[in-house]
């Protein structure tokens, strides 16, 4: 009887640990800031940063994708993680939205915008990016 017992147990362990969620990297991809805009321009202005804004809405099928993928890359999380303050505006829904797709002048989304500390825009690239194609941005702003 306690043979059964320990092995029941010790079956229970072991399905529990199957199915148990895996651990989520946090430190994988883009990591955005949750600041508005004017709190990035400042932050900006001390670290000597350039800001990236991810420009999107919610209806944007490409936008999904790329959250999904292209920013979920390691390479990319790495390089933008490290040399930029990282901003996700949703254009239509944000309270800054509406007045940075004024500003900026976004048309279409995805819009992806690297801003310096006194709000010029240093890059612009509009469309889906690859993994590849955000690193390639990145570095033409020159930044390593």
């Amino acid at each position: 009887m306690k043979k059964i017992i320990g092995i029941a147990l010790v079956a229970v362990f072991v399905i529990a640990c199957a199915f148990a969620p895996a651990e989520k990297k946090d430190d994988v991809g883009i990591r955005f800031d949750q600041i508005t805009y004017k709190e990035a321009l400042v932050k900006a202005k001390e670290t000597g940063k350039y800001i990236f804004i991810d420009c999107y809405t919610s209806w944007c099928g490409p936008c999904k994708k790329m959250a999904a993928t292209s920013f979920k890359d390691a390479n990319v999380g790495e390089l933008f993680n490290t040399q930029f303050i990282n901003l996700k505006m949703e254009m239509e829904k944000d309270a800054e939205g509406p007045e940075l797709a004024r500003l900026f002048k976004v048309k279409a989304y995805p819009t992806l915008l690297i801003v310096n500390g006194e709000g010029q825009v240093v890059k612009e690239i509009l469309g889906m990016q690859s993994a590849e194609g955000l690193i390639s941005f990145a570095q033409s702003a020159n930044v390593k």
